[in-house]
C-alpha cells in the first residue's frame, strides 16, 4: 500500500487539532501542479516542518482540485488551518510573493482529506530513516518496503491504540486502507462544483462566486453529503429549488411551478426553461443525481 507523508507547518496543525477538524484542506499556494501521490482512500500523513522531525496526525485523501481562494475559504473555512479568510489570503499573496492588486482571488491547489486524526506530542513519531531535509514538499512510502513497512506499522498502532479513526459504518474496505473517505459539507461543495465543470445545470452560468452546490434532499431532512444527492446552481436558482419552486424529473428535465406568478407576479425568466433538460450534467454516471432523490424533491418539495 502507498502512502504519502506531506510536510507542512506547525501552526497549521495546531490550528486543526485544537478543532479536532476531521474534515481539512491541505493547500499549496502554488495552484497549478496536480497532486498524483495517491488514490482516493491512500493515507496521508503530517510531518511538520525541522526541526520538528516528526509525523503528528494524518487523514485520508479524498481529491485534489485547483481553487480560487474564495472558494475554498467559503467550503472549509478555518479547517484551511488558519483563523480567518484574510490571514489565509495574506499567507497565500506571501507565498506566491504577489498581492491583491495584481492577484485578487489566487488559484491554490487543495488536497482534501477526511477522516483526520491528531496525535498528542507523546505519539510523535520520528520520520523514517531514509527521510532527507532537502524534500520540500513530501514523499511516497509504500508499506511493502523496510522503510515504509516500519513506519505504517507504527501508524496503525498509534490509530488502532487510541482510536482516533471513527468508522460510523464500520466500512473498511480495499487492501491496506482502512477507512473509505465520507464527505463533509466542505468537500461536498467541492465535489459537486467540479462533477458539474464549474457551470450552473439548469443555465450554464459560469461565474463561479454566483454558484451553490445544493443538495437535492436537504442534510437537515437527513439528505447525505453525497455528489448523487448535489446539483450546482446558480444562488437564485439554488433558492427557488430549496423552496420548491423548480424540481428536475428523473429524466432531468426542469419543471417550474405555476406558483412563483401566483405568489411574486413574474418569473418569466424561470419559465422559459420549463420543460428543457438540464444544461450541464457530470460526464461520470456515478456522479449523476440519483433518481430517489429527485423523487423525493418532486413529491415533497415541489410546489406543482
Amino acid at each position: 500500500m502507498k502512502f504519502y507523508v506531506g510536510i507542512t507547518d506547525y501552526n497549521w496543525f495546531i490550528t486543526l487539532k485544537e478543532a479536532k477538524y476531521e474534515e481539512v484542506n491541505f493547500w499549496r499556494p502554488g495552484g497549478k501542479a496536480s497532486f498524483k501521490a495517491l488514490d482516493e482512500g491512500g493515507m496521508f500523513l503530517f510531518k511538520l516542518h525541522s526541526p520538528h522531525d516528526f509525523i503528528v496526525g494524518g487523514g485520508f485523501f479524498l481529491k485534489f482540485s485547483t481553487l480560487p481562494v474564495s472558494l475554498a475559504w467559503e467550503a472549509f473555512g478555518p479547517a484551511n488551518g488558519v483563523k480567518s479568510f484574510y490571514e489565509l489570503k495574506n499567507s497565500i499573496w506571501k507565498y506566491k510573493k504577489t498581492s491583491p492588486s495584481i492577484d485578487s482571488d489566487p488559484q491554490i491547489g487543495c488536497i482534501i482529506l477526511t477522516n483526520c486524526f491528531y496525535f498528542e506530542e507523546e505519539d510523535w513519531i520520528e520520520v523514517p530513516g531514509d527521510w532527507s531535509r532537502n524534500i520540500v514538499q513530501g514523499k511516497t512510502y509504500d508499506s511493502s518496503e523496510y522503510h515504509g513497512a516500519i513506519l505504517y506499522n507504527k501508524i496503525q498502532k498509534r490509530i488502532l491504540s487510541r482510536d482516533f479513526v471513527k468508522e460510523p459504518h464500520g466500512d473498511r474496505y480495499g487492501k491496506g486502507v482502512l477507512i473509505k473517505p465520507r464527505l463533509g459539507q466542505g468537500s461536498f461543495k467541492v465535489v459537486v462544483t467540479d462533477a458539474y465543470h464549474r457551470r450552473c445545470a439548469i443555465t450554464g452560468e459560469k461565474t463561479l462566486p454566483a454558484l451553490e452546490a445544493a443538495h437535492i434532499k436537504p442534510y437537515s431532512q437527513n439528505g447525505p453529503h453525497d455528489i448523487k444527492n448535489g446539483i450546482l446552481l446558480r444562488r437564485d436558482y439554488h433558492t427557488l429549488f430549496d423552496r420548491g419552486y423548480i424540481t428536475i424529473d428523473k429524466d432531468f428535465h426542469i419543471l417550474v411551478s405555476h406558483r412563483i406568478h401566483d405568489d411574486y407576479g413574474n418569473g418569466k425568466e424561470y419559465y422559459s426553461r420549463h420543460g428543457s433538460k438540464l444544461a450541464v450534467l457530470p460526464n461520470r454516471k456515478e456522479q449523476l443525481p440519483d433518481s430517489s432523490f429527485l423523487e423525493w424533491h418532486n413529491k415533497k418539495v415541489y410546489l406543482g
